[in-house]
């Protein structure tokens, strides 16, 4: 048996519950020859070929420390596959992925508790893992050289686009879109900033990590729609004028990936990791930059859209599998 962990299940997690739903989904497909089974507090959620082990817990500290401990000492699973940390006390042959390190690159990632036990739990766990997992060649280099780790340990597998993104009809956009929590590091006054300068509104979509940084977004005229299921997301990918994301770092960037898949230009900061995923379909800014960004993005939106939607087609959640399923082999034949 390979155990995925997949506590992220319905618990509003944005990428990671979107990496652990859609490989999950795809695993049964290209591994037939492997048994997959997938531990999580929502068993209803893991799709089908996957056996559901449900596993409640009050706290993600006492699962790690207590349950989750207990659980895979009683199932002695031949490979688990983990989401940034390992249970404590685990002696199995693992797996981990490792979707970033802006709490190592970027202090204002996180608050000072959260960074602490990141900065504790992942280095122990890239360092214990078999293997490590990441999203892109961006956080590959960050774990070789942060934590010192082989080259020859992590393998990428790049997200793919979920079914639910996908283009509609080509109707220019009402608003601009941010998606991603709110927090200093996604930037998103730099996002509003350009829709101002550009007369368009502004709909913000993720979680309030900042609550003081969201109550400021809101009153300057900011819509916030906090969660919405995905459905509601690509409506909203297609209903824009263009994506604007300023993020500060990425470990990968997948609502610049989800508006391409669903014909939306795309703004977006000059990061590494999402010059990666957007190459030369989308038009990257600095800071005080973005409006100026916004206006090529709209002037050339014919050509962006189907620029974009040309990149978003060589991502794909099967591949993403095809990938994690052959690490899962090499590391069950050492």
């Amino acid at each position: 048996m390979i155990l995925v962990d997949a506590d992220v299940l319905g618990r509003r997690r944005t990428g990671d519950e979107t990496y652990v739903t859609n490989l999950l989904r795809e695993l049964p497909h290209v591994a037939p020859d492997l048994r997959f089974a997938a531990v999580t507090r929502r068993p209803e959620l893991v799709p089908d070929g996957v056996e559901p082990i449900a596993l409640d817990a009050r706290s993600q500290e006492l699962r790690m420390a207590w349950s989750f401990p207990r659980l895979l000492r009683r199932l002695r699973p031949q490979l688990a596959h983990f989401q940034h940390a390992l249970p404590l006390g685990f002696r199995g042959r693992a797996v981990v992925t490792i979707h970033d390190l802006s709490f190592e690159r970027d202090p204002s990632a996180m608050g000072r508790v959260d960074r602490a036990t990141f900065r504790f739990v992942v280095p122990r766990a890239a360092r214990g893992a078999e293997h490590v997992l990441t999203v892109s060649e961006r956080t590959k280099r960050d774990l070789v050289d942060v934590y010192g780790l082989s080259p020859e340990k992590v393998t990428v597998t790049p997200n793919g686009v979920d079914p639910a993104f996908a283009a509609g009809a080509d109707v220019p956009g009402r608003y601009l879109l941010f998606v991603g929590a709110i927090q200093q590091r996604k930037n998103p006054l730099a996002a509003l900033d350009a829709a101002e300068a550009v007369g368009l509104p502004l709909v913000v979509v993720g979680p309030e990590k900042e609550g003081a940084l969201a109550r400021v977004l809101e009153a300057r005229g900011a819509e916030l729609r906090g969660y919405v299921e995905k459905d509601e997301l690509a409506e909203l990918y297609r209903g824009a004028a263009a994506l604007v994301l300023p993020s500060r770092y990425e470990g990968f960037g997948l609502p610049v990936l989800e508006a391409m898949a669903c014909g939306t230009p795309v703004v977006a900061s000059d990061d590494e990791a999402l010059r990666e995923v957007a190459g030369d379909a989308a038009v990257y800014a600095a800071d005080g930059q973005f409006a100026a960004a916004v206006r090529e993005a709209l002037a050339r939106r014919d050509a962006m859209r189907a620029a974009g939607l040309a990149r978003a087609a060589l991502f794909s959640w099967r591949a993403a599998a095809e990938k994690t399923a052959a690490v899962y082999r090499e590391v069950l034949a050492a």
